[in-house]
């Protein structure tokens, strides 16, 4: 299976273990992704205005250049997945932003939203096939009591991005129960961690990720997995300052149980930074 893969920049810094496990996973799994040559910052942030297509540009790029290759494009970091999901969207329904973005940057075939985004978790479901994976599980997580952390950025606007059920997901829950795992569910999991008031206002973010570590802790939970750079900083980094510094609950990305239950590593014991 070969597809095409946009990074993102935090993939390439303060996440790069989420890139380098995932690419590591994909390899052991028989998946080919291909980093796109030249691809730029997304942008983190979905523009809210249609009135200036600039935002748009460096997303339109890399869906251009995945529907040149006729593969589908895959991402790893919620943010982007977000960006360039919601951004194709766009193309594919406002037609005066898609006539814009097509004049400035003149490309030589029109782009329309023909491209299909999906994140890596959708590949293992949808394209290997969560049955395939389990076959190739090599130490299985038996007995771990882990909580699967959503976020915002995944599953909102649900209308647009379509990866689960906004309300109730499960995908993530059934990646653990695939690896072996023991998925928990608690009340926080599709809630936001405040990841954009995180430089103006910590005391309020702080208060937030609480929240979400107590919630998994009540019920059980010994650690928490995300897919989300900017979520990741928040449970980890805000967890440990509202603690003075221990850590209550390790926090992982999903790639990272994926590599181990493949035998192609072991987490460490502890999780102290991103």
């Amino acid at each position: 299976m070969r597809f095409s893969y946009y990074p993102g920049c935090t993939l390439k810094t303060t996440a790069a273990v989420l890139e380098n496990s995932a690419l590591k996973a994909a390899r052991a799994l028989g998946i080919e992704l291909l980093e796109q040559e030249e691809w730029q910052c997304c942008g983190a942030v979905f523009p809210l205005t249609v009135d200036e297509i600039a935002p748009f540009l460096s997303s339109v790029r890399s869906l251009a250049a995945a529907k040149d290759t006729g593969e589908k494009l895959v991402t790893l970091c919620a943010a982007c997945h977000h960006v360039l999901k919601r951004a194709n969207h766009v193309m594919k329904t406002d037609k005066d932003v898609c006539n814009k973005a097509n004049n400035y940057l003149q490309l030589p075939d029109q782009y329309r939203g023909g491209t299909e985004v999906i994140h890596y978790l959708e590949l293992l479901r949808d394209e290997l096939g969560f049955s395939a994976l389990a076959q190739k599980v090599k130490k299985p997580l038996t007995g771990q009591k882990i909580a699967a952390f959503y976020g915002c950025l995944l599953l909102r606007p649900p209308a647009v991005m379509q990866f689960d059920n906004a309300e109730n997901p499960s995908i993530m829950e059934d990646f653990l129960r695939t690896l072996g795992a023991t998925a928990v569910d608690y009340p926080y999991r599709t809630e936001c961690c405040g990841v954009y008031l995180s430089v103006q206002n910590e005391e309020i973010v702080a208060g937030m990720v609480e929240k979400i570590i107590n919630s998994a802790l009540r019920h059980g939970a010994e650690a928490i997995v995300d897919a989300c750079p900017l979520c990741h900083y928040n449970l980890l980094e805000l967890q440990q300052k509202t603690t003075h510094g221990k850590l209550t609950l390790p926090v992982y990305y999903f790639t990272e149980l994926l590599e181990e239950a493949l035998g192609l590593e072991d987490r460490a014991e502890e999780k102290m930074a991103i």
